[in-house]
């Protein structure tokens, strides 16, 4: 390398890697700092307490309960939202394979991928007004009714401990949804016709085709997809504050309380700031353990066409 260009492309770098460290890293670092203190965020004090903070991070019986549940969350949401979205997205890219011996874009496509969209762009506030009218305990609820249909007892969904928590990953599977319908369409949309057109003419079903070549060549979306859907499970705290019982309080006893809510609780209604940064530098190490694994075990060899 010339010392000319050495030169440049120092200069040309500087200036994005001291805004990195001031704007990400700096904010990691002070948090690392203020979870060894006792702060209480509004004090100028904060007393050095070592490790104490982690030390009680290991015997509370809430955050064990809170990230059981993210762990859940983890597990369920990306492997239900990928596999709607596939389905969708399949049924949308590849809707009329057996109607022309190849694959056509069902019709009304877009229309589809605009409605499936739809519940992703809306807040959070809006959606937990809607879903309190959904999961209403009353039999003027939409489920309780549909159920009354059916001459069965109303369900207190959110205000039950068997249900509360599954009412509210159904409601994070039904925002995220769409946003990966339309993802996986632009991704499928890219493969050679041709492509679908041969497994057609070797014989291949739908499923065949679906699992031997459409995911093959889409799965570097894939493992992004489910990355991201991954740390969005590890968070969960606008949904869960929005709709959970007794304002936001992970209830009913904890039955939907996740880290991040449990995280806001501590700093903001406790006045803990030093113990729910350790919260939150225990989700950071959280969030970056589950990138890697998830990465080192979804790697594949990438299939050129």
């Amino acid at each position: 390398m010339r010392a000319g260009s050495r030169g440049f492309i120092v200069s040309a770098l500087a200036v994005p890697v001291i805004l990195y460290c001031v704007l990400v890293v700096s904010p990691y670092a002070q948090s690392f700092y203020i979870s060894l203190t006792d702060w209480n965020g509004l004090s100028p004090q904060r007393n050095f307490v070592g490790l104490a903070n982690y030390t009680r991070l290991v015997h509370d019986d809430v955050f064990w309960i809170s990230l059981w549940h993210n762990v859940i969350a983890v597990v369920a949401i990306p492997v239900v939202t990928l596999a709607l979205g596939l389905f969708f997205a399949t049924m949308i890219r590849v809707g009329r394979y057996r109607a022309r011996g190849g694959t056509l874009n069902v019709r009304g496509g877009a229309f589809y991928r605009v409605a499936y969209f739809f519940p992703h762009v809306l807040s959070i506030a809006v959606v937990g007004v809607l879903f309190a009218n959904v999961y209403d305990p009353t039999p003027s609820g939409l489920l309780n009714g549909l159920l009354g249909v059916a001459e069965i007892d109303a369900v207190n969904w959110l205000g039950d401990k068997s249900t509360a928590y599954a009412a509210i990953l159904a409601v994070i599977v039904w925002l995220s949804v769409g946003f990966y319908v339309v993802l996986f369409t632009s991704s499928m949309s890219v493969i050679p016709v041709e492509l679908f057109e041969a497994a057609r003419l070797d014989g291949a079903t739908r499923w065949q085709t679906f699992w031997r070549l459409t995911l093959p060549l889409i799965w570097d979306t894939v493992q992004v997809a489910g990355v991201y859907l991954g740390i969005h499970a590890l968070d969960m705290f606008a949904i869960v504050n929005v709709m959970s019982a007794a304002g936001g309080s992970g209830g009913p006893d904890n039955a939907t309380q996740v880290l991040g809510n449990y995280l806001y609780l501590t700093a903001f209604s406790d006045s803990e700031f030093g113990y729910a940064t350790a919260i939150g530098v225990a989700l950071l190490l959280l969030t970056l353990l589950f990138a890697w694994v998830s990465l080192r075990l979804t790697r594949r060899e990438r299939i050129e066409y």
